[in-house]
């Protein structure tokens, strides 16, 4: 007996949800449920904010979300964790995280290293002296311009009385 069109399409649709279904399910299995969430204020005349999401995985790591609003095109714009608080001038950078896309504005790293080889784990990143910056360009003129950033572990939790906050120019390369 050969099955009609209407069900072969309708156990197509049915496991088709049932796979992606179990697609995203193995993806959210990687994560403990830990997370901690920073604003990033505008670092410049740009009107560019957002925020800064840092998620446990099962194996330690940390998986580090930026999502920004004001941003657009194809441009890529650097994401760097700098030691020190954000007003920091010249702070050494830790790591260079993925590019944020302007068209879409996020970015999305999973971070087990840092920039001098030594591991990082999701609760020493959470509970780190450092901050996060999103600047405009990778090279030139506009590398010092930062779209974007703020404190992230302890140096959120010290600066947290400020209501100003202050941008430190980044040491160039």
């Amino acid at each position: 007996m050969e099955m009609s069109f209407m069900r072969k399409l309708w156990l197509f649709v049915l496991l088709s949800v049932f796979t992606a279904c179990q697609e995203n399910e193995n993806a959210l299995s990687n994560l403990t449920g830990n997370e901690i969430t920073y604003a990033l204020q505008a670092g410049s005349a740009y009107p560019v904010s957002g925020s800064v999401t840092i998620k446990e995985r099962k194996d330690g790591t940390a998986q580090i979300v930026v999502a920004l609003s004001g941003t657009e095109g194809n441009i890529l714009h650097p994401v760097h964790l700098h030691l020190g608080d954000i007003a920091t001038p010249d702070a050494e950078i830790a790591a260079l995280l993925n590019p944020v896309k302007g068209s879409v504005g996020t970015s999305e790293t999973t971070l087990s290293m840092l920039a001098d080889e030594s591991p990082i784990t999701y609760e020493a990143l959470i509970g780190l002296n450092a901050c996060i910056k999103v600047h405009l360009a990778d090279s030139g003129p506009d590398r010092d311009i930062i779209l974007a950033g703020g404190n992230i572990g302890s140096a959120y939790a010290n600066a947290s009385g400020r209501s100003r906050v202050e941008f430190g120019v980044c040491k160039s390369e």
